[in-house]
């Protein structure tokens, strides 16, 4: 399907983005994430979520200053771990972001969808202490009844109180923000919902960095993704949540639109429980493009996994290659600055996606020195550039093989920047 092809399909069958959700390292709300984003922030400090004794370093993107009576009304905050607060706060901020309110909502039929890695894995870590220090009979119920997962998509509806709704948490790793995005997508384009609360979320814990630490891809002090002397990722947290709509309802109540969801596409190659695959990448960009209706000379820049370790940004640039050829777009990765977050890294990389198309600018990679001859990417190198954009793609890669890939493009496509 061409470019026009698309702009010709009805308005009930488009879907786009109106409302942006961001908590982040290096700024809460989309007007402080944009900043961010643009100013090349790096959100790294030293991680204070949990005892890091016995680590020879400990650096990671941990969010600061996060203020969750702010955004959580409805419930009692601390009946809610940390990952549910940023998924619920993100929300909120997106519905009003897109000019929506919670009684808006309820008049229509909502889908709640919320990608994670750890869930409220940090909550899990002091039961597991609890229960090695005083058995079970002693645990703390109400930080076992927040342990659960389901809080992450379940919290969004009891807060704004949605009625029509479906929630569901989605498990997919380290690419689940863009599933739970190309979920929204589908149930959007075929009429089963009206309007969609999509992305993810996930909050720093002790689990997942001792597991990167082990593995050997913890870095020492910063980021590097595509760089020659990179040496692994930070881990991160926080939460992007996406307002998704078709685009006869934002029309109809003229909102501000950020940009049109094309199309996305997903495999799950099952190769190594860890590595990447480099064939299956490159399917699932295909499958993507097809998707969207696009060729790979459309796309002007990719939002890259881009985690910073040896293997995933030689096997990532190689799987980029084999569909681009020689032609290859400026290709970033926002880790450098927000760190791995995990379930939200896709969520918060399509938020970026859709404000770089709207602020006509491509982030930076940031802490780059020299780029790795065997990524040989335009990694647009420690400052944003100004760029025009249309077509952007955005890359989410996992363990076990799920990759998932989402393709945004400016609304109206080719308009003024």
């Amino acid at each position: 399907m061409s470019r026009s092809l698309i702009d010709a399909e009805p308005a009930a069958r488009r879907v786009v983005i109106t409302g942006i959700g961001a908590v982040t390292s290096i700024g809460t709300g989309v007007h402080e994430f944009t900043a961010g984003l643009r100013a090349g922030r790096s959100g790294v400090r030293p991680i204070t979520a949990f005892d890091t004794s016995g680590y020879a370093y400990a650096n990671g993107c941990e969010v600061a200053g996060f203020e969750p009576d702010r955004w959580i009304h409805e419930q009692k905050v601390d009946e809610l771990g940390r990952a549910s607060q940023f998924s619920v706060a993100a929300a909120r901020m997106a519905v009003t972001d897109a000019g929506l309110t919670p009684a808006g909502l309820r008049e229509r039929r909502t889908l709640v969808s919320v990608g994670t890695t750890d869930g409220e894995s940090r909550d899990l870590d002091q039961l597991v202490g609890q229960q090695v220090a005083a058995g079970p009979r002693q645990l703390d119920p109400v930080l076992a009844r927040r342990a659960v997962a389901g809080r992450l998509s379940a919290g969004i509806v009891r807060e704004l109180g949605l009625v029509d709704v479906e929630a569901v948490t989605i498990p997919t790793a380290c690419a689940a923000g863009n599933y739970g995005v190309g979920y929204g997508f589908d149930a959007i384009q075929c009429g089963d919902v009206d309007v969609a609360l999509c992305g993810g979320a996930d909050a720093l814990c002790r689990k997942t960095f001792t597991g990167f630490y082990r593995l050997g891809t913890i870095a020492p002090e910063f980021c590097q993704p595509f760089d020659r002397n990179r040496k692994g990722i930070l881990t991160g947290e926080g939460a992007g949540l996406l307002l998704m709509e078709s685009l006869s309802s934002a029309l109809g109540r003229g909102a501000r639109i950020y940009a049109e969801v094309l199309g996305y596409g997903l495999s799950c190659d099952a190769h190594h429980p860890v590595a990447p695959d480099r064939d299956s990448i490159a399917r699932c960009i295909r499958l993507a493009h097809e998707n969207a209706g696009i060729s790979p000379a459309d796309v002007d820049f990719i939002s890259a996994h881009g985690t910073g370790t040896k293997a995933n940004d030689v096997t990532e640039a190689g799987a980029i290659r084999e569909v681009f050829g020689a032609d290859v777009p400026p290709t970033i990765s926002i880790k450098a600055m927000i760190g791995h977050t995990m379930g939200a890294a896709s969520a918060l990389a399509t938020a970026a996606c859709a404000i770089a198309l709207t602020e006509s600018f491509i982030p930076p990679t940031v802490n780059h020195v020299e780029t790795d001859p065997a990524c040989g990417l335009d990694c647009v190198p420690n400052e944003a550039r100004p760029a025009r954009l249309n077509v952007v793609q955005n890359n989410a890669l996992a363990f076990g093989g799920n990759n998932a890939v989402v393709i945004l493009g400016r609304y109206p496509a080719g308009g003024a920047a």
